[in-house]
Order: structure tokens, then sequence, then C-alpha cells
């Protein structure tokens, strides 16, 4: 068991750590993503910057190491407690990937994957609001709301409390995750950054033109 679980842990960490981020868009632009725009190695990044198509890619890849390292987990037969480790470790493995120097992403899209393989239907009802947020605002920030409303999703239907507690655990590690980068961003926007209502981007996250 004890092999087992080191293993999920570890499976789940190097899933998390693939850039593909990074690697999409030198394929695509021939430059390290995280020299673009808000420095951040994510799918929003590369569709801004090597348009959506890639940034679908990278959006289905980084929610997929998310899946896969919950999946991995279990077909080790590893307890829930350890599956849920394998989870947040492919978190932790997409912010500070091996491959990078530790310089990744913010996990969001990661958290997603785990989540869905997770509880997929509150994840759906999750997933709902947050796109008629990031809709309405154009800011896809934002979105965190509707990930936030998981755990009270969870709660309404009754899931255990594994189910109710750990969303909500990985729901404040990315807030404060994103919190900690928007002085970053802000640098980086020349000190205007639109935190509320994105008037740079489309709903869609396409660059407007002026």
């Amino acid at each position: 068991m004890v092999i087992s679980i080191v293993a999920a842990v570890i499976i789940g960490y190097l899933l998390g750590a693939i850039p593909f981020a990074y690697i999409v868009a030198r394929l695509k632009i021939g430059a390290d993503i995280r020299d673009k725009g808000s420095g951040n190695a994510g799918a929003l990044a590369v569709w801004r910057e090597a348009g959506p198509p890639y940034g679908i890619i990278v959006l289905a890849a980084d929610v997929g190491k998310g899946v896969l390292a919950v999946y991995a987990a279990r077909w080790l037969g590893t307890d829930l407690f350890w599956v849920l480790v394998a989870g947040f470790a492919a978190v932790v493995g997409h912010n500070w990937p091996v491959f990078l120097k530790f310089r990744g992403g913010k996990g969001a899209a990661t958290v997603m994957g785990v989540l869905l393989a997770l509880m997929p239907v509150q994840f759906a009802i999750g997933l709902g609001i947050a796109v008629i947020i990031i809709m309405a605002t154009g800011n896809i920030r934002l979105g965190i709301i509707g990930l936030a409303c998981i755990p009270l999703i969870a709660w309404l239907h009754d899931k255990p409390p594994a189910y109710i507690f750990y969303p909500l655990a990985l729901v404040v590690f990315l807030i404060g995750y994103t919190l900690t980068g928007i002085k970053g961003e802000m640098a980086r926007a020349g000190g205007k950054k639109n935190l509320f209502v994105d008037r740079d981007f489309n709903f869609w996250q396409t660059r407007k033109h002026r």
C-alpha cells in the first residue's frame, strides 16, 4: 500500500508538471509563454497569444492532467484520502513544474480536472455558473466564483464531508495563489488592470482592437 501511495502522489505531480502551455506556445509562436502577457503558463495565455484553437488544446490537456491523476490513484487502489492528495499533487506539479525550474501556471484548469473526476455533476453545475459570470464580466479570473460554489453544491447533494471540504480547500488555494500573482500582472500591464470587468478582452478572451 505504501508503494501505491507514493506512486500515486509522484504520478500526480509528474502529470501536473507536463508544461503543455509552454510546449504549445514554443511550437506555435516560438516563444516562452511565461514571457508574454500575464506571464502565466496556462491555457488562457496561450489562447490570447497563440489563438483560441491552441488555447483549447492546452485547456483540455491541463484538465486532463487532473483527471488522470485521480484515475491513476484510484487504479492503484489507494484510499480516498490519497486520491485527493494525488489530485492536489497534480495542481502542485502544474504550478511548480520540475521541467520548467518550478515556474508554471496557476493551476485552475488542473483543479477543474481533479474536481471533474471526483464529482462530475457538482462540477458541471459550478462550471455553468462560472461561464455565466465570465460572459457577463469578460474576466476569466472571476470564474473562480463558480468553482467556489461547488462545495455548497456538494453539500446540497448530501455528499460526504471530504467532497465538501476538499474542493473548498482547492478554491482557497487558487484564490490565494491568484492574489499573490495580481501585483506582478499589474506591473506587467503598466499598473492598469481591470480586476472586475475586463475591458481589454471580450468575454471569449480575444484582444480588443482600438
